[in-house]
């Protein structure tokens, strides 16, 4: 089985977060498990560009990658020797690959591959919700959907990784089929020592971890924390645009809040050293696909806090290994606000849920369903 994977963005530009990792972790296991794999992406690196030279396969963790320079410096990523590659190679391919969507590498990408006649698999990484439809640049959006979009979706197979997102998805786009495997997340390689003695002398230790943007909602978090009666400190790990964080900076001294925040920026190899010195995990999005910081930190045994628009909000709630909220800031002070009198489930959690995550995602058996689901796209492709 030849798979190419497709991607904007590739190790080591973890700027872009949990897709970056997601789609390098499939890569890797997928070429662990005996599949021939290489991957075409883009020297972007945010506005920046990686220090690798365009055009030239390299090895990264076993997996065969193609960095190729892109002319435009934003989300449209538009690369023609990427996609001059493609034409000449894709038919040496068994099936296609490309991650996310409304970028030119996704859509153009899968326009040569449909020409070319080789099967297609779109992940559209939370990029074809209703909330990505109508946030940011939604006039184009119509546009390119309208003209290209719907029917490359129309031909193409579609794997989704939770089943909001399998549900959003069917309500809003054609498809040839949908098929529904979490992600891969990268975890530590042992079990961290969950042991943490908790006391109500301690103010809740809260954790926001994620990039910082609109989608994430720190924003209504922030408002959330002004009607907050117990004692708390909140830590925001990431990074964004200097504008936007500079404005829910300003939100936190209006709300006379500040003393209380840490901003410790982005946070690479020590992850999940910080994810367990917390209590709670906070991610109150707008709109999240899956949400590979909820298994990251349920990895490690601190429960969360989401909203019910993150895809894994099931998942949490069915296990009983955090607390779901509406996405107002009432509903989520409320929740803090229970959470701390609730020492014994957050003791709980942090029991069992590292032992749940590693059985729930274990690498072996997803590599085998997404290995299926390959199978099923050569075979009906």
């Amino acid at each position: 089985m030849k798979i190419l994977q497709i991607n904007a963005s590739y190790k080591p530009a973890y700027v872009y977060g949990g897709p970056t990792m997601s789609v390098s972790k499939l890569s890797e296991q997928l070429t662990k498990a005996e599949c021939y794999v290489e991957v075409f992406t883009t020297t972007a690196n945010g506005k920046a560009e990686l220090p690798i030279i365009p055009g030239t396969k390299v090895v990264v963790e076993n997996v065969p990658v193609t960095y190729f320079k892109r002319l435009t410096k934003d989300h449209t990523h538009f690369s023609p020797s990427l996609l001059k590659r493609i034409w000449k190679e894709a038919k040496n391919f068994d099936v296609v690959h490309i991650h996310a969507w409304w970028n030119l590498v996704s859509v153009l990408s899968c326009w040569v591959a449909t020409i070319q006649n080789v099967p297609v698999v779109i992940s559209p990484r939370g990029t074809l919700s209703a909330y990505s439809f109508s946030n940011k640049n939604n006039l184009l959006k119509q546009i390119i959907h309208s003209l290209l979009g719907k029917q490359l979706l129309k031909k193409s197979f579609i794997h989704t990784t939770s089943d909001s997102e399998k549900a959003a998805i069917e309500m809003i786009i054609p498809f040839k089929k949908i098929i529904n495997i979490p992600n891969f997340v990268v975890l530590p390689d042992k079990v961290l020592d969950i042991k943490r003695k908790y006391s109500r002398i301690e103010p809740l230790k809260l954790l926001f971890f994620s990039r910082i943007e609109q989608k994430k909602g720190l924003d209504i978090l922030l408002n959330a924390l002004t009607t907050v009666n117990v004692p708390y400190e909140l830590t925001i790990a990431g990074d964004g645009e200097t504008t936007y964080i500079d404005n829910l900076k300003t939100i936190a001294n209006d709300n006379g809040i500040t003393e209380r925040i840490r901003w410790v920026g982005f946070q690479g190899d020590n992850k999940f050293d910080i994810l367990q010195q917390h209590d709670l995990m906070v991610l109150p999005s707008h709109d999240e696909n899956f949400g590979n910081v909820v298994i990251e930190s349920l990895c490690v045994g601190t429960a969360v806090l989401i909203s019910n628009n993150v895809g894994l909000a099931s998942y949490v709630a069915e296990n009983k290994l955090g607390w779901v909220c509406n996405l107002n800031p009432k509903d989520i002070s409320e929740h803090i606000n229970s959470i701390f009198e609730q020492e014994d489930k957050l003791l709980k959690i942090r029991e069992i849920a590292p032992v749940a995550i590693r059985n729930d995602f274990d690498e072996k058996k997803l590599t085998e369903k997404y290995i299926s689901m390959y199978n099923q796209i050569i075979n009906n492709g």
